[in-house]
This record gives structure tokens, sequence and C-alpha cells, in this order.
């Protein structure tokens, strides 16, 4: 079994689409500013939360929310 600290970092869900809403969250990857400045020191499970995270304000900017 592996631990997180042996574990190759997840990669950035960046799609380089970057542009800022209001919110200052980001319109391509879905996370907010600060996610992404925390992003190089974040642990893997701190990347899953935001990538979870991120995932679920894409899901509703596209249901119009």
């Amino acid at each position: 079994m592996s631990s997180d600290a042996t574990q190759r970092p997840l990669e950035s869900p960046c799609r380089r689409q970057c542009c800022l809403d209001e919110h200052d969250q980001c319109l391509g990857c879905g996370r907010t500013l600060q996610e992404i400045l925390d992003w190089g020191a974040a642990d893997n499970e701190r990347r899953r939360l935001i990538c979870q995270a991120a995932q679920l304000r894409l899901q509703q900017r596209r249901q119009g929310h």
C-alpha cells in the first residue's frame, strides 16, 4: 500500500482557458484564484478536494446556477 507522500502529485486540472469571473473562479477549470495559488504546495488529498469543488462549480455554471 502506498502512502500519499510516495504517490505522484496529481496533475493540475488547468485547461489553458484561464479567465476569472467576478467571483475569482476560473472559467476553464473551475478553481478559485486561491485554489490556483495553493495548488503547488497542496498535497494530493487537498488537490483532490480542490478538483472536486472545481468540478461542482463547473457543473453548476453549466446548469445556470
